[in-house]
């Protein structure tokens, strides 16, 4: 049994957070003010963290340094992680599709460039899963000029969102792309400096450290100077990496889930470390801690997620020309 958060229930759990039972929620203004206070909703926002509780988490995932992953083990998920996301969606493809409702509060440019006058717009979601981002953008398309892409590495998961029955060939597409390929081969339907916005929601932490680099050299290739990357992934000691118990650790803050696709829990300096290193630079980065609460069972359940935009600059055609 996956003693971790599945990605499913990570999509459901944000989901619900944000509009849930709560609806309507105006995001990041409820802020816990009184201990006796907490079994009042069911979720908080901008929860600040003592020493006391990083101590406690840091004591947790220190002890799954006793038992890491075996190295035959390691090698098995680390050949071929596209296979496990495959056998991922296999099974879970009737709890499919969940609306990111949140995205319009989050990343309210994806709806921008729905808007009848908002002109050739090229939208590109990578690890689109699903297509939870991609069909609530497309429902809401009014844009004759749209153009959006969803790719991921699983056949599975691209053959959902072409055989779903809000797929519209006329604005989308779907392809099976791997943004850490080393051939460096663009995805089907993308040309080179063509991407306005990038989607990566929950898709950056399934990639290895060791991959990271040459995801950034995907990138570069495929996005317009002036494009912007919208981010957010699993933040430093969130609820699903203190989980973890024997065997799931695979390198420092990189772990296996039961199913045996993989994630990686990252700190604020490390994405602006990846991601301005050689090609884009910081728009907004910023950490969302939430406190969720299950008020029947009186449990507390801490999560971090980690939020950013990124760009290439717009001067990047004579500089980066490659």
């Amino acid at each position: 049994m996956n003693e971790s958060i599945s990605p499913e229930s990570e999509l459901l759990e944000v989901k619900d957070t944000r509009i849930g039972r709560d609806d309507p929620f105006d995001f990041g203004k409820r802020v816990l003010k009184a201990d006796d206070e907490v079994w009042n909703h069911n979720a908080w926002d901008n929860v600040e963290w003592g020493e006391e509780q990083i101590s406690a988490a840091e004591e947790k995932i220190q002890k799954q340094y006793n038992d890491p992953v075996p190295d035959f083990d390691k090698n098995l998920y680390n050949s071929n992680p596209a296979r496990y996301w495959d056998i991922f969606y296999k099974n879970n493809k009737e709890n499919f599709f969940k609306d990111r409702k949140w995205l319009q509060i989050e990343f309210p440019s994806l709806y921008e460039a729905t808007k009848p006058d908002a002109g050739p717009v090229t939208i590109f979601e990578i690890g689109c899963g699903a297509g939870n981002t991609f069909f609530p953008i497309l429902s809401e398309n009014q844009n004759e000029q749209l153009k959006i892409v969803a790719a991921d590495f699983a056949p599975r998961a691209v053959e959902l969102v072409k055989t779903s029955d809000q797929f519209n060939p006329q604005y989308g597409h779907a392809t099976v792309w791997d943004l850490a390929n080393i051939e460096g081969e663009l995805p089907d339907g993308i040309e080179a400096k063509s991407v306005d916005i990038a989607v990566m929601i929950f898709v950056f932490s399934a990639l290895s450290p060791e991959q990271w680099s040459t995801a950034m050299d995907n990138l570069h290739k495929i996005m317009k100077p002036g494009g912007k990357i919208l981010f957010r992934d699993y933040g430093r000691y969130d609820l699903a990496q203190v989980r973890f118990k024997k065997n799931r650790l695979l390198e420092d803050n990189f772990y296996v889930r039961g199913d045996g696709t993989r994630v990686y829990f990252f700190t604020e300096q490390e994405l602006r470390d990846i991601f301005t290193e050689k090609y884009f630079v910081e728009k907004q980065i910023g950490t969302d801690r939430r406190l969720l609460v299950n008020r029947k069972r009186q449990l507390k359940m801490y999560r971090v997620w980690l939020q950013a935009v990124f760009e290439m600059p717009k001067d990047s055609i004579a500089a980066n020309s490659d």
